[in-house]
């Protein structure tokens, strides 16, 4: 087995997904942007749909977004939550 290939594994197992290997520094995937904001993977598409979250990079399937968009909106629904 190839070191990579060990890695790889060794991600899946953990987190039971495969785990994105390369990504853009100062972006992040969805799974982690779904955990930034306390949603799901389906909350994190309707962000999108709803125009309030633009994917910046990736793949249709495993899609990148921007760290600053993702604090921006963070921000913006904990200070609606707060009011």
């Amino acid at each position: 087995m190839a070191a990579s290939d060990h890695h790889t594994s060794a991600a899946r197992a953990h987190t039971g997904r495969m785990v994105s290997q390369i990504i853009r520094p100062g972006h992040l995937t969805a799974h982690q942007t779904a955990t930034v904001l306390g949603v799901s993977l389906d909350g994190v598409r309707q962000l999108v749909r709803r125009g309030q979250l633009t994917r910046s990079g990736g793949s249709p399937r495993q899609p990148w977004f921007k760290v600053q968009d993702v604090a921006a909106l963070d921000a913006k629904r904990r200070t609606r939550a707060a009011t």
